[in-house]
Order: structure tokens, then C-alpha cells, then sequence
């Protein structure tokens, strides 16, 4: 009976830290945001506008999940990887950004929440509303 305890105690914890796959926790996400070609496949997968490799196929099935639990399946990796990625969409392709927002977070708020704690870090000067306002000034 004690070992029939033990064996359900441990099934219960292992399905409570459940993570999303590691398998392409090396992809190499520099190479992929200095390609234009590389950058605009995942985009396109993403959008359903093109293929997807594996590792997009991954990241596009989990996506919607990680963003309605901030990541809490994510390894340590994939968190820093999320970051580093937004970080770069948003800067330096924010019309992509803005229809991966449509699809995936029509609210905002991952962005939001994504700026306002950078902010908090000291690595943005701006907060999401003023960026939202800069971007009202600009049309």
C-alpha cells in the first residue's frame, strides 16, 4: 500500500511541473532575428501565411498557451529565448508584431505586461501606454 502512495505522490508531482518540450531549446535564435529569410518563415508559420519547420510547428502549437499563463510551462531557456524574440519583433518589426498580437493577443496585454516589466528591470525607458500613445501621435 505505502509504495501504491508513493507511486501516486510521484505521478501527481511530475504532471504538476509539466513543461513544454526541450527538444529545440538550442535553436539558435540570433541567427534566426539577423535572417530576414529566416525571420519572416517563422512569422509566416505563425500566421499561418507559410510552412513550418518543426520547431515553429512546436512553437505556434504551444504559443496560445504560453501567453494565457505567462510562460509558466517554459524552461529557463525558452523564457529568456520569449524575451530576446518580443524584444526584437516589437523594436524592429513591429508590423509583424502587430498581426502576431491579432492572432495570438488581440488585448495587448502581453505586451503590456511584457513592457511594463522591462521597465521595471531598467532595460525600457517606456511603459506600453506610452508607447501605445506614441504610435496614436505618429498617425
Amino acid at each position: 500500500m505505502f509504495l501504491y502512495l508513493v507511486s501516486i505522490m510521484a505521478l501527481v508531482h511530475v504532471q504538476c511541473e509539466k513543461i513544454y518540450t526541450n527538444k529545440y531549446d538550442g535553436v539558435d535564435l540570433e541567427e534566426i532575428l539577423s535572417s530576414e529569410r529566416l525571420l519572416t518563415g517563422y512569422v509566416n508559420c505563425l500566421l499561418d501565411l507559410g510552412p513550418c519547420t518543426p520547431d515553429a510547428m512546436e512553437l505556434k502549437k504551444n504559443l496560445p498557451d504560453a501567453i494565457d499563463n505567462n510562460c509558466e510551462m517554459c524552461t529557463e531557456w525558452q523564457r529568456e529565448g520569449a524575451d530576446q524574440v518580443m524584444q526584437y519583433i516589437i523594436e524592429h518589426r513591429p508590423g509583424d508584431w502587430e498581426k502576431l498580437e491579432q492572432k495570438y493577443n488581440e488585448d495587448g496585454s502581453y505586451k503590456r505586461k511584457y513592457l511594463n516589466s522591462k521597465q521595471k528591470e531598467g532595460n525600457s525607458t517606456e511603459t506600453y501606454d506610452k508607447d501605445e500613445n506614441k504610435s496614436k501621435e505618429n498617425n
